[in-house]
């Protein structure tokens, strides 16, 4: 049972580690786009390629946040104390309603700009 723990412990960090590299590579690529973009010698700097950089970086956001939340939902696995699913639910709860804005948000952008 120990070992199962284990891996648990370990899968739970792997998928954390993954949600943080989605993070962070969106992060990556809105700031060198942005930067393109600000010193491009054409000079244009357009709304809609702003906003196409935004919506990228909402999607990296978005899959981020359902990836940290199966992280902490298989780690609820691991330890399953009142306290620990408390503050799994209050952690979950909050990073789905960040999901779902992002998501109607990008979904608001889209329908707009199409």
């Amino acid at each position: 049972m120990e070992t199962a723990h284990k891996i648990l412990e370990i899968i739970t960090f792997i998928i954390s580690g993954l949600g943080a590299i989605v993070v962070i590579w969106g992060i990556t690529e809105a700031i060198k786009a942005f930067i393109s973009l600000k010193f491009s010698p054409s000079g244009k700097e357009t709304v809609s390629e702003s906003e196409t950089i935004r919506q990228r970086l909402g999607a990296h956001l978005l899959l981020g946040l359902e990836i940290f939340i199966a992280a902490d939902i298989i780690s609820s696995a691991v330890s399953p104390s009142w306290e620990k699913l408390g503050i799994l639910a209050a952690t979950v709860g909050i990073r789905t309603v960040l999901s779902y804005f992002l998501r109607m948000e990008l979904k608001q952008n889209s329908s707009e700009t199409s």
